[in-house]
């Protein structure tokens, strides 16, 4: 892409991760067919590659950032953890991939606005803005200790609230009517808070990979005034909040299952816990990007795909 080798702009918009974002808006879409018995695949579509692209974007743009910004060099993998200089991509490039996934995103993100509510758009001119200042600004909030909340909430809620909300524009969860001068807002407060609670294993989860991620470079961000959540509370305390928002997203599936919001299959996940130990031990032992950090992304998965798997199980059963 724009004399960029396939390898190269994988590794600039770190495809890996595009995880963080895909989960929420599956999730999403197994709890609309179980719970609305509603799906919109042109609605799903739209959001899947506005989502995507503005996911890259994001990350590239971080990257980029990183690269200007950088004051420490060397010693730590740089050379091989940014895809600028490993490549040596020459930065107009970058910025024309950057500024080609921003329009993408844009285009499929009107797109599905004008075949859905205003709601949409609003909330997605939100997300935008949040995500483009997560990495850009005079003080990003990637910079700050207020990473891992506006991350696990906009990736982990958000974007699941939206990939719900796109298939049943009609029930009124969220409404907006504006007559003689004024808008109104009406939220169905029950259903908003129900749809919260199951995306809690998310937004823990995410919120847990941007934790362990500021962990393993706290020395780093130090060097580099990356002011993030660890750099405040310390590596014990940190370490703490690590486990704890795991446990969270178990009472919380529990307490759903209780109150017959998710299917009775759903109760499987709740013995994923046992690996899910047993890599917190793991990481907890050891904090580097190398060898533990993926210890955060393999137990987002293990919940999260648990519950989306054994949620369309539900939904394959009621069917036969």
């Amino acid at each position: 892409m724009f004399c960029m080798s396939i390898k190269s702009f994988l590794k600039l918009v770190e495809i890996q991760t595009k995880v963080a974002s895909m989960v929420p808006l599956l999730l999403g879409s197994v709890v609309v067919l179980y719970r609305y018995n509603k799906f919109n695949w042109t609605n799903f579509i739209l959001m899947l590659i506005s989502l995507l692209c503005f996911d890259m974007a994001t990350t590239a743009i971080n990257n980029y950032l990183d690269f200007r910004k950088a004051r420490k060099t060397e010693g730590y993998g740089y050379e091989k953890h940014n895809a600028i200089v490993r490549d040596g991509l020459k930065e107009s490039t970058v910025l024309a991939v950057i500024f080609t996934l921003l329009a993408i995103a844009i285009l499929f993100g009107i797109l599905l606005y004008l075949n859905t509510s205003p709601v949409v758009l609003i909330i997605g001119i939100i997300s935008f803005a949040v995500g483009i200042f997560y990495t850009f600004g005079p003080l990003p909030i990637s910079r700050m200790p207020l990473g891992e909340i506006f991350s696990g909430f906009f990736m982990g809620f958000v974007i699941f609230l939206l990939s719900v909300y796109i298939h049943i524009t009609q029930e009124n969860i969220i409404s907006l009517t504006y007559q003689g001068g004024i808008l109104n807002a009406r939220l169905n407060l029950f259903e908003i808070l129900v749809l919260f609670l199951i995306s809690l294993p998310a937004f823990m989860g995410i919120s847990n990979i941007m934790l362990a991620n500021n962990i393993c470079d706290m020395e780093d961000d130090l060097e580099n005034r990356r002011y993030t959540l660890p750099l405040y509370i310390g590596k014990d305390k940190s370490l703490i909040l690590f486990q704890t928002l795991y446990y969270i997203s178990y009472i919380d599936i529990l307490l759903l299952l209780i109150l017959g919001i998710l299917p009775l299959p759903v109760i499987a996940v709740l013995f994923t816990i046992i690996p899910v130990y047993k890599n917190i031990n793991v990481f907890k032992k050891l904090q580097t990007k190398k060898d533990t950090f993926v210890m955060s992304v393999k137990n987002f998965l293990i919940i999260n795909v648990s519950l989306i798997l054994f949620t369309a199980s539900a939904i394959l059963i009621s069917m036969l």
